[in-house]
């Protein structure tokens, strides 16, 4: 038993140092100066934390962070009302089915939960430029929005399928239709989960590096937070004074987001197994 329970504790501080450790190096790096980050990368800056470096990273004219703040938080936007518009209906119509092709199609889009995103980028350039929509945001969106499907349908679903159907009934009696019957009585049950879906799409569009340099490309002349920062830094890969302070301005809001809501994450996740 206390080996057991030691080996447990040396597994829990290596994954916590694996974690902590990147976010120890950003933060601390980002205040200090390039003599400092070379010479002793894990110490503390030897003249105190100074905010010049991130003030520089916020006004280059290699790189407008506020802009692309704007812009990432716009695709944020937008992808996840597109995401709710169209995983929405479709849960509701598959959890309430009763046909054998409605588990075959859930089963088929929840497939897509076991497909890296950035496996597929390269048939996914191919496909959109036979369309004429690669290297446009409408392109992008519909990308984005195809790789929120599977995570959100299968958050939906299990939460409607624990909803009583006797609302449906109830809400069809009062004259509703399918359509009304979801967006007026189910819906807006679904705020834990709906809560919980777009805090999880947020994140990844957000942090996203892969898609949007691939898929807006260069030529945009649109970048997000992450392939800005990549576009600005690329020039000036040896100056650590720059890069550390512009990852941290990439990752501090999305780090912020989730410290503030893991509650609606857990929660959300576990609603549909506690109301079932």
């Amino acid at each position: 038993m206390i080996a057991r329970r030691t080996g447990r504790t040396i597994m829990v501080v290596l994954v916590v140092l694996v974690m902590v450790v990147p976010l120890y190096l950003l933060v601390t790096n980002a205040f200090k100066s390039q003599h400092d980050i070379t010479t002793q990368p894990f110490g503390w800056p030897s003249e105190g934390f100074s905010f010049e470096y991130l003030w520089r990273a916020l006004t280059s004219p290699d790189f407008n962070v506020v802009a692309a703040y704007g812009i990432t938080l716009l695709f944020v936007v937008v992808v996840n009302v597109l995401c709710l518009v169209i995983v929405g209906p479709a849960a509701y119509a598959i959890s309430r089915g009763t046909a054998k092709y409605h588990r075959a199609v859930l089963l088929v889009l929840l497939a897509g939960l076991f497909i890296p995103g950035s496996t597929i980028v390269i048939p996914v350039i191919f496909v959109l430029k036979t369309i004429g929509l690669i290297g446009t945001v409408a392109g992008f969106f519909l990308f984005e929005v195809t790789l929120t499907i599977p995570t959100t349908l299968f958050l939906f679903v299990a939460f409607i399928q624990s909803i009583p159907r006797e609302l449906d009934e109830a809400a069809r009696i009062d004259g509703a239709s399918r359509v009304g019957t979801f967006w007026r009585v189910i819906f807006p049950l679904m705020k834990p989960v709906v809560a919980t879906a777009v805090i999880l799409n947020s994140m990844f569009v957000w942090g996203d590096f892969v898609n949007p340099q691939f898929l807006l490309g260069p030529t945009s002349g649109v970048y997000t937070v992450t392939t800005g920062i990549y576009a600005a830094i690329s020039k000036l890969s040896t100056d650590f004074t720059m890069v550390y302070p512009n990852m941290l301005l990439a990752a501090a809001p999305v780090v912020i987001f989730y410290i503030f809501m893991q509650k609606r994450i857990i929660g959300g996740l576990t609603s549909g197994a506690i109301k079932g």
